[in-house]
């Protein structure tokens, strides 16, 4: 006998209480019945109609959007960009929030995460439960900080570039993205036909004039011939996913620790122009290198933090970097070949770190990706007796479950940092400085 079709709840409507923010860019709520809601466009504390946008009869909860705001917190404001809002962009969570109650549902995420994961408290964490803005970006409430420098255009079927909606691959034309950098915004892409492209990545370099448009055809294709508002090099994305200078440079040059480091094919770099020095400030800072040190830079894409550990560690010093994309590692290679004690392996950091037979190192810095470096790596990592350790995360629940994982291999967290490198989005960064557990008895 086969099982009745799911009774989809889509469209349905519901007033709610909202109760907290949760890791995701939403709000929990309850219905009458009990049903779980995850709110989008909503704040705790407000009542509000809620709109189911995914779920049906049988799940474990239900996803809405505020369709309307019946009770309004004292920390909404008026979303600056309109295309914010219910069945619109997908890219900003909080423009309906004053910038301080981001940052404070930030934090309220966070905590969540170390506890429920890590079983951390804050205070157990070395946190103060802050989430640090970025310079320059404290902005008065209903205005946007203009800091995106890489921005990812989808583009319709009628050549419009665009933003997705969230959790869909439906595009939102948009006539200009307020939380992209000027340098992104001055190039015009929402401006041209874009007809043929699948998507169109924007690129403004972090000190220098570098501009760079990377095309994804739709298959079968031909390029545009494109001419901008300002000097830019083009790429092509190829079907097979290789990436390929059309003209111009293929790579831009960004800056940061003093240091100008090259990032070709439209690979990975900061999206905030203050995030890498933030960053590498606090890894800096928690670390503590002395001269000599042997130190190790995971998920290392072109070398940022290797480059400030072998400017720290000096000529006796040194650093061996793990990467695994090919043309991020001849980048690395290439910024910091004037370091002689400065080596940068190919390969996964699960399978390269176990070939290169370290055993021993005094620190340690590792950048995964958003699923976090997982248990294997964690424990490989704890048998080198690094003195400290610099977790950087761009996700609160992956950082949370590695915590873990390193308090079981007798690691514990010595501090914890958190900044606010994406303003107007649920992310948030993280730093988290360990050390052995032993050195906190």
């Amino acid at each position: 006998m086969q099982n009745a079709p799911e009774s989809s709840l889509v469209g349905v409507e519901y007033e709610v209480e909202v109760g907290p923010v949760a890791h995701g860019g939403h709000c929990i709520a309850r219905t009458d019945e009990g049903r779980v809601l995850f709110v989008r466009h909503a704040l705790p504390g407000e009542k509000v109609t809620a709109r189911v946008t995914e779920g049906h009869e049988d799940s474990r909860f239900l996803r809405a959007d505020a369709v309307r705001v019946l009770e309004a917190s004292k920390d909404r404001v008026e979303a600056p960009c309109p295309y914010a809002g219910p069945g619109k962009c997908g890219g900003c969570d909080w423009q309906h929030a004053k910038p301080g109650a981001q940052r404070r549902l930030k934090g309220e995420v966070v905590a969540e995460q170390l506890k429920r994961l890590a079983g951390l408290t804050p205070e157990e964490a070395g946190w103060d439960g802050t989430v640090m803005p970025a310079e320059g970006d404290k902005v008065p409430a209903g205005e946007v900080p203009a800091w995106r420098t890489r921005v990812q255009y989808a583009v319709d079927a009628s050549g419009r570039a665009g933003l997705r909606k969230h959790r869909s691959h439906e595009v939102q034309p948009v006539d200009r993205c307020l939380i992209a950098a000027e340098g992104v915004s001055e190039l015009g892409i929402e401006q041209r036909d874009w007809t043929g492209m699948a998507a169109v990545d924007a690129i403004a370099a972090t000190g220098s004039q570098d501009r760079q448009v990377v095309l994804s055809p739709r298959p079968g294709a031909r390029l545009p011939l494109v001419e901008l508002d300002k000097p830019v090099s083009v790429l092509r994305v190829a079907e097979d996913k290789g990436v390929h200078r059309v003209h111009g440079r293929p790579f831009v040059r960004e800056r940061a620790d003093d240091r100008t480091y090259r990032v070709g094919n439209g690979g990975f770099w900061q999206v905030h122009p203050k995030a890498a020095d933030t960053l590498v400030r606090a890894v800096m800072q928690g670390l503590l290198p002395r001269k000599g040190d042997t130190a190790l830079d995971l998920y290392c894409g072109v070398g940022l933090f290797a480059g400030a550990l072998a400017d720290r560690v000096g000529e006796k010093g040194a650093v061996l970097g793990i990467e695994s994309g090919k043309r991020a590692v001849e980048d690395a290679r290439h910024n910091l070949q004037h370091f002689e004690r400065v080596r940068i392996e190919q390969g996964k950091v699960e399978q390269a770190l176990p070939r290169t037979g370290i055993t021993e190192v005094d620190l340690v810095v590792l950048d995964p990706p958003r699923a976090g470096a997982g248990k294997a790596t964690v424990q490989h990592l704890s048998r080198l007796g690094a003195r400290r350790i610099a977790y950087v995360a761009c996700d609160p629940a992956a950082l949370a479950r590695d915590l873990a994982y390193f308090a079981d291999a007798g690691y514990r967290v010595r501090t914890l940092r958190a900044f606010d490198l994406f303003p107007m989005t649920h992310h948030v960064e993280c730093v988290a400085i360990l050390e052995p557990a032993e050195k906190g008895l």
